[in-house]
Order: C-alpha cells, then structure tokens, then sequence
C-alpha cells in the first residue's frame, strides 16, 4: 500500500513541477512526459510519446550528428547534462528556448536504460534580451550620442563639448531647462573620462532639505542627531575616484554651499558631528536649470563656489531651438516604446507630425516622450493620428504659444492682465490648464488673478473652475 502511495505522490509532483519534463529510451524514443511538456511544445502526448525524440528538433542533437556521433544524444555519451541552452521546435515551428538539464537512467545492475530530461522555458528571458538588444542597437545609432539623441549642428557643438570636457578633471556645470537631458550629459562626461571605471554617484539636491542634503553628501556619526544609529559615508565619500553629480545645484541652501567650497578647494570633508577630514577624490559634475548670476545677485549662491564649480559650462539647448531634431526624436521615441509595449505603431500622420513640430515644448525632451508614451496609450493601429495626443497638443498650438510669449515678454499691467483672461477663456476657466497654456505653475497663477484682482467666475462667466 505504501509503494503505491509513493507512485501517486511522485505522479503529482512530475504532473504539478514547472518545468517540462521527459523521459526518453535508449533509441530516444519518448517513453513518458509530463503536462508543463506539452504546454511548452504545444504537442499533445499522443503525438509525441512512442515517437522519436528527433521530433522536437533539438539543436544539440542536430550539432551531434552532424559531426558523425554514433549516439543521436549527447546525453548518452555525456551521461549528464547541466544548464545547457538550447532550441526546441514547437507544433507550429516557432523556436522554444530552454535550459535543459538530463541525466541517464540506469537499471539496478548499472546498465543504462533511458534518459530524463527537464526543460525550463527562457521565451521571456529572450524577449528581454532582444529588447535591450535593440535599444543598445538604437543608443549606439550614428544619430545617438551615449543616449542623447540629435543630429542639428548645434547639438553636435554640445556632444564636441562634452568630450573635451570629459578628458579634463576640472569641475563641470550643465545648464538647461527641465527636462533637456542634462543627466545623460552628465553620464556622459563620465563614461568618456578617465574617471570612468569608478563610481558614478548622483543626488538631487533638490529633493533633500538642509539637514538631510548635508548628510547624504558629507555622511554622519552615530549620534549626531536623533536617528542617527549608525556612522554612514556620505555621497563624497561613495564617489572617490569617481565623479559625483549634483543635480539642481541651484537649490542647495548656503549652510551646504559653505562646506562645498571646502570640498573644491582642499579635497576633504568632515562628516556630520565628527571633527576628523577625511581625504577624497572625486570630481563634481553638476546641473541646473535657474540662473546661478541672478541667484549671485540675490545673495542666495555665493560667488567663490559659482567660479569653482563652473570651470567647464555646458549649455545644453531647449527643443524649441533644436526643431530639426524633432523627427528623428520622434521615429526613436516611437521605436523604443513600441519595443517596450509591444504594439504596432510603427509612425505618425502628417496632421499629428506637424502638431509636435509646431509645439513651443516647454518639458523639452521628456515632454516629448511623454507625449509619444500616452499617444501609445490611445493609439490601436498601426498610426498616431491628432486625437492620440496629449490635449495642450491639439490645434490651438499656435495660438497657446503667443499667449506664453506675450507673458513673459510684455511688462505692462493692462497687458498682463489681458492674457491672463485670454489663457483663462482658453481653458474654459480650468486654472490647472491655464497655468499649464502660461507655463507657469498654478501657484505662480494664483498670485497674478490677485495682482489683477481678476475673479474666474465673474470675468469668464463659467463653473468649470479647479
């Protein structure tokens, strides 16, 4: 009775494992298989137990007898198999990749009677690497400098730049607007210098008040502070022989600016509650996209760390004076998120192309990608047309962008106050859109409807406030 209990429960285990499994003769004649075997094949048992294994067309198989063995199996001269990759050929042809693993079976005399084989299905590991396969492919295209996509003569100046800023260990500083790439700059200056086999350490200093920036960048003691538990290194210190990248250095409050100039200048930091330097050698690549001059003029960066940090300045251009760049940022978006969603859109019609052309960008780059991803979204065939695209993109394009233009250009009270009603009928009274038609933040609009006493309700006579 117990034998044939242990029968059963090895048959609910053989039926229930993940993986294919197979059991083969010493002809290769299949003997036994279990159902995971016929989901990956697509082959019933009927059609393959009592046929030749040569049936699945397996690739190792196809290499041994092309070399004249007299066993069809390596399996059989091998005795056993480990972590092999290969290829089986399912019902419909398709290729199957798997890791098969197989040993012989032998009787209890030691003669050899058979083999089984267990077979783990890689498709998805395939996919994957086909799809980062394809985007290397993209990255490393005659248009694409590590990631940054362009082919305008004045992104061609920026790429020149950048290596020659990369072979130098001076102290680099990338300006640009939100959203321009000033990250895959920064990457890129270090994979092109000397630096490159060291670390690579970023912090945005944007996203960290004044106590927690200091900690993150100088490290701290155990007790320097309530939750401090531990002694932890600081970015810096992560960096040596490497380079940080301070991102939205503009952000960083003076407390911290003091101690980065000590950094620049004599290559050492102390952490957080402790009073010992500690020696570094790191070179600071850092970004932002505010007007450290007019910062300077406010007295809120201070003059000797905007010279130490700026010896190499990087000017990275907004879309809007890149236009030629446009199609071929297209045709990549869209080739890199087809591979990634795996739909069919494979273009954009003209109506749509001319939208994205004639747009201002104020998010630049990532704007643009973003725009591409949601058209993804809507889109289900093989073509973005106009109505897959994000709605400011969507024929009042010209006239959203003079409206931007007369605000930040135009000083006189009556004016300002005109196109502040003019974006609100825009947007129908939404202040979220209207902010957005401005460029500006809502809370940048809030305090102009005040300025000009300008009430929603009353001017545009609408309820389609928010």
């Amino acid at each position: 009775m117990f034998e044939e209990e242990l029968v059963q429960y090895w048959k609910t285990i053989i039926e229930t494992m993940p993986d294919g499994l197979m059991v083969v003769d010493t002809q290769g004649v299949i003997v036994m298989m279990n159902s995971t075997m016929e989901q990956l094949m697509d082959y019933s048992k009927k059609e393959l137990v009592g046929h030749s294994c040569e049936i699945l067309g397996c690739n190792i198989c196809r290499e041994e007898k092309s070399e004249g063995l007299d066993k069809h199996c390596a399996l059989f001269r091998e005795k056993n198999i480990r972590r092999a990759k290969c290829t089986l050929h399912k019902k419909d042809g398709t290729l199957l990749h798997v890791i098969k693993n197989a040993s012989v079976l032998k009787d209890r005399n030691g003669d050899i009677i058979g083999g089984v084989e267990t077979l783990t299905d890689l498709s998805e590991v395939v996919n994957k690497e086909k799809v980062i396969s394809n985007l290397r492919r993209e990255l490393d295209s005659k248009n694409s400098f590590h990631g940054i996509i362009g082919s305008s003569p004045i992104i061609h100046q920026v790429f020149d730049l950048v290596s020659s800023a990369a072979r130098s260990d001076a102290p680099v500083i990338i300006y640009g607007e939100s959203g321009t790439g000033k990250e895959l700059v920064a990457e890129a200056v270090h994979k092109l210098g000397p630096r490159c086999r060291g670390p690579f350490i970023k912090v945005n200093c944007a996203a960290l008040n004044e106590s927690l920036l200091e900690s993150e960048l100088f490290g701290h003691v155990k007790g320097a502070f309530t939750g401090a538990g531990h002694t932890r290194i600081g970015r810096f210190e992560a960096a040596n022989h490497g380079d940080i990248f301070l991102d939205e250095i503009g952000d960083i409050p003076l407390s911290v600016q003091v101690k980065l100039l000590r950094v620049l200048q004599e290559n050492e930091i102390e952490r957080v509650g402790d009073h010992v330097s500690v020696s570094i050698d790191a070179r600071i690549i850092s970004a932002t996209n505010k007007d450290l001059g007019k910062l300077m003029e406010d007295g809120q960066f201070r003059e000797d760390l905007y010279y130490r940090i700026g010896v190499i300045p990087i000017y990275l251009p907004p879309l809007r004076e890149r236009r030629e760049d446009i199609p071929l940022l297209i045709s990549s978006f869209i080739s890199r998120v087809r591979l990634k969603t795996e739909k069919s859109v494979f273009g954009m019609s003209n109506e749509a192309f001319e939208l994205l052309n004639n747009y201002e960008w104020p998010g630049n780059v990532r704007e643009l990608i973003n725009a591409i991803e949601y058209a993804f979204v809507l889109c289900h065939g093989e073509e973005i047309l106009p109505e897959h695209l994000p709605r400011q993109l969507s024929g009042k394009t010209h006239r959203l962008t003079t409206v931007r233009k007369t605000v930040l250009r135009k000083d006189d009270a009556d004016e300002q106050r005109r196109v502040l009603l003019e974006a609100l009928k825009s947007a129908r009274g939404n202040k979220s859109e209207a902010s957005r038609i401005l460029g500006i933040s809502r809370v940048s609009l809030y305090k102009r409807l005040r300025k000009y006493s300008i009430q929603v309700n009353k001017e545009i006579g609408t309820d389609f406030e928010s």
